[in-house]
């Protein structure tokens, strides 16, 4: 059990905001595989919550077995910042998350994201506000600061605790770095030794269970927040859960509960946003399972231009007929084309750290 302020959860392993992404389809297919304790809406702009706007409301859209859920507000008008909270907590939402750590232009020049790591005594006062005007857990989301001269977050996350927050979120990167480069692990434990009491989780690069362990191991953090790892892995939660109590690692999922876990998501892009555009935003989806399947070229260059939920079915067996000759007669892949272990950058060698690209959207546009 861990304790988010007074939220009670069922593991220490988080879900991340990511635009686009982590949106009522995917929480549901990661809460079906277990494992994590608490999952958060993409990021919602507060103003567009009050102002009724209708995608801003389908960003926040939840159900019944999509708990407990925090939504990640940005914003930095502080009235708008407490309305917010006030609306989502009379809707049922279980803690909300203030986003401080967004490097997005579009977030950063109305005052949200990472700019608010650059005027404490503001945001401080801001999220102040928000934690008079609501019962529900408030927390923070921010990187180590703006650039490497100006590491904020150890006095941010002080400040915030006297100010109530219930926890730090911190994401071992600068605004500077973007999603690129290494994460500084060195710059989580500087956070963790800067509060007193309340929980501070690091997030950044893991992508398997033993990152998970190494990076609480040695920040002394709280608890992981997943992210990018989970589009590769659905089943990184329940895999590091299981890690982290028993020290077993579980095998990878096979091809055939990749392709299960796969087809459940569209179904449930489907359910939620109706067959066009379930689809339409299943093509950016798809090939982050792919990157898993082995060699899988046919699958990604076709899944990319999906229309239909029939030819969805088509293009996949299709694909699973043409990767046999990748096969053993048991279905496993020839040795020659299996997978690399993934390892996180805080995990390399410094001379050979790198980051493989990754397709991260514009921005909280209000159009996912």
């Amino acid at each position: 059990m861990f304790e988010l302020g007074s939220l009670k959860l069922e593991s220490n392993l988080f879900l991340s905001p990511l635009a686009g992404y982590t949106n009522l389809p995917m929480r549901l297919v990661i809460r079906e595989v277990g494992g994590v304790g608490l999952c958060t809406t993409d990021l919602v702009n507060a103003r567009s919550l009050l102002e009724r706007n209708a995608k801003a409301f389908k960003l926040i859209e939840s159900n019944a077995q999509d708990k407990p859920l925090a939504v990640q507000l940005f914003g930095g008008v502080p009235e708008e910042m407490r309305d917010a909270a006030q609306y989502l907590e009379s809707i049922g939402v279980d803690s909300i998350d203030i986003n401080m750590g967004c490097p997005v232009k579009k977030v950063v020049k109305v005052g949200g994201g990472s700019a608010m790591m650059t005027q404490l005594d503001k945001t401080a006062s801001l999220v102040k506000g928000m934690v008079d005007a609501v019962k529900i857990p408030i927390s923070a989301k921010m990187r180590l600061g703006w650039d490497d001269r100006n590491i904020t977050a150890p006095e941010l996350a002080r400040t915030l605790e006297g100010v109530g927050v219930g926890a730090i979120f911190v994401h071992g990167r600068t605004r500077e770095q973007g999603f690129s480069g290494v994460v500084k692990l060195e710059g989580i434990s500087k956070v963790v030794a800067a509060v007193e009491s309340i929980p501070v989780i690091g997030n950044g690069d893991i992508t398997t269970p033993g990152a998970a362990k190494h990076m609480l191991d040695e920040t002394g953090c709280a608890g992981v927040s997943i992210g990018r790892g989970a589009f590769y892995n659905p089943w990184i939660f329940q895999h590091t859960k299981h890690f982290l109590a028993t020290g077993e690692l579980l095998s990878e999922p096979s091809f055939e509960e990749r392709v299960r876990v796969l087809t459940r998501h569209l179904d449930l892009m489907v359910e939620v946003f109706g067959e066009n555009r379930g689809c339409v935003m299943f093509r950016k989806v798809a090939p982050w399972y792919a990157k898993r399947f082995g060699p899988a070229n046919l699958f990604s260059k076709r899944v990319v231009r999906l229309q239909t939920r029939s030819e969805f079915d088509e293009i996949l067996g299709e694909y699973c007929g043409w990767r046999e000759q990748f096969c053993d007669e048991k279905g496993e892949l020839l040795p020659r084309f299996q997978l690399e272990p993934m390892v996180s950058s805080f995990m390399q060698e410094p001379q050979v750290a790198q980051r493989e690209a990754i397709p991260v959207p514009a921005g909280p546009v209000e159009v996912w």
